[in-house]
């Protein structure tokens, strides 16, 4: 029988039938765990006051590390969060040693409570990490414009769980991280500048070489095509009913589409002004009297 339980037994029997002196053995024998266990809660909260210090020291100097690494924000806070939840959890554990508990129960409890959730919430859990892949690999930033199976736009937000496009004509598409993280993802933008290509077809009978100037020179005296950078115009294939020619040029990522609107226009216009035709399909049709 514990002291705790004899105390108890002693408590409920009538004060005449108690004896002093086993009473007082019991106390003196009492004593000593008594001391133990305050001893014991001192030093546990000596642990927790100087673990709570060291975490916070940690916290600090992994956030200074993150940013010198350039880091996103987002990504920083979660990873700060994430380290002080598990140094958290090594100090409880000691706290808990310290006191004499068993911690191997209490690990089991907080390994099935973990794999059940994780099981309940599976999909959210693969999105979060996709999430963190993007935040710390950061393969596009906010800002950027990107193509992906999911759509494009410009990324305006990049979340733990999801990240939002705006597209051209203002829609957002809300995209999962765990999707967008095992997708094939083209950033337009990333780049200083982007190539323009276009290929127009002439007639056979065109003559070749003022189309090769017109197109030459279209792309040379547009204001938005990047002047040191060479043009390039080729025969790129010779049609059933039309000679191909294309033309390379480079241009600012935000300006590729007015670049290219532009050009179409002005290189139909001075084609017209050569008289140089661009074939179209047409079908001729014989009477026969």
């Amino acid at each position: 029988m514990s002291i705790s339980d004899r105390l108890l037994l002693l408590a409920e029997l009538p004060s005449e039938t108690v004896d002093m002196g086993a009473f007082t053995a019991m106390l003196e024998k009492a004593g000593p765990w008594f001391l133990n266990l305050c001893w014991k809660l001192l030093i546990a909260l000596a642990v927790f006051l100087i673990g709570k210090k060291a975490i916070g020291f940690i916290r600090r100097f992994a956030g200074r590390s993150f940013e010198r690494a350039g880091v996103e924000a987002g990504a920083s806070k979660f990873l700060k969060s994430l380290i002080e939840v598990c140094l958290y959890g090594i100090l409880v554990f000691m706290i808990a040693g310290q006191l004499g508990l068993n911690t191997a129960s209490l690990v089991t409890i907080l390994g099935t409570a973990s794999l059940a959730l994780s099981l309940s919430l599976q999909g959210t859990l693969q999105n979060f990490a996709g999430g963190v892949l993007l935040l710390l690999v950061k393969p596009f930033k906010v800002g950027e414009y990107i193509i992906c199976p999911e759509g494009e736009g410009t990324v305006s937000m990049i979340g733990l769980v999801y990240t939002t496009l705006l597209t051209a004509d203002n829609k957002r598409i809300t995209i999962p991280n765990g999707s967008l993280a095992n997708s094939t993802v083209t950033d337009v933008t990333a780049m200083e500048k982007r190539r323009l290509d276009l290929l127009v077809g002439i007639g056979y009978q065109a003559d070749i070489k003022a189309a090769k100037e017109i197109l030459e020179r279209s792309f040379r005296e547009h204001p938005l095509i990047c002047k040191e950078e060479d043009i390039t115009v080729f025969v790129d294939s010779l049609g059933d009913s039309a000679v191909t020619l294309g033309v390379r040029g480079w241009t600012a990522p935000g300006d590729y589409w007015k670049a290219k609107w532009d050009l179409l226009e002005t290189i139909k216009l001075s084609f017209d002004e050569a008289g140089i035709e661009i074939p179209f399909s047409q079908v001729d049709v014989h009477i026969v009297k």
